[in-house]
């Protein structure tokens, strides 16, 4: 395939693939104030807003997600947890989700539709990330013995994963205002270029 034939807008997925894989192994290597803080979710609202086959709106966030947890777990951990992290099923699931939200939410991109399926987005992966963190018998952190497994357990995984939730959220929305801007402007670009060649 020569240079000239090369799409420059897969071009641009490919490199925004490599850097969110990329970004997500420091920020993996300890608990920081920004932990959680991830384009993926982004990735995933803009995969379904973009993408007309839905095979290729999962793709774009969980072959990312694939990518960077398969670094993180050789190069973070040492391959401590085998090839990927106990329940990772469920975060995957909710990545999912989040690409179908984006399909069904952003049908045409706006401000306020971007916004609003960022938000419930974020509140999806908070719902299933902290029950399968409750599931798979997570630790209480006000007393670091295994939740409950009674509702009292499950509230207060939701409680302790909060923050976590809140950096998922800013990191929805900051990326989601990159990424769906970016390729906006870029594609207004092309417009406005190929009109004029047309004249």
């Amino acid at each position: 395939m020569s240079i000239q034939k090369i799409n420059p807008k897969l071009v641009v997925l490919v490199i925004i693939m490599l850097a969110v894989a990329a970004i997500r192994i420091p920020n993996s290597a300890q608990m920081t104030p920004i932990s959680n803080f991830t384009p993926i979710g982004a990735m995933g609202l803009f995969g379904g807003a973009y993408f007309s086959k839905s095979w290729k709106a999962m793709l774009f966030p969980l072959l990312t997600l694939l990518i960077s947890d398969l670094l993180i777990q050789y190069f973070v951990f040492h391959g401590k947890y085998g090839i990927l992290y106990g329940g990772w099923y469920y975060i995957y699931a909710g990545f999912l989700l989040i690409s179908f939200i984006g399909k069904w939410m952003i049908t045409k991109v706006t401000i306020t539709r971007v916004l609003s399926a960022a938000i419930v987005a974020s509140l999806t992966h908070w719902a299933i990330a902290d029950f399968s963190v409750w599931l798979g018998g997570g630790i209480d952190l006000r007393t670091m013995q295994p939740l409950s497994r009674d509702w009292a357990g499950l509230l207060q995984t939701y409680v302790q994963g909060f923050p976590f939730m809140k950096n998922f959220l800013m990191g929805t929305l900051a990326c989601s205002g990159i990424m769906f801007g970016i390729f906006e402007w870029y594609s207004k670009r092309e417009t406005k270029q190929a009109n004029a060649l047309a004249q």
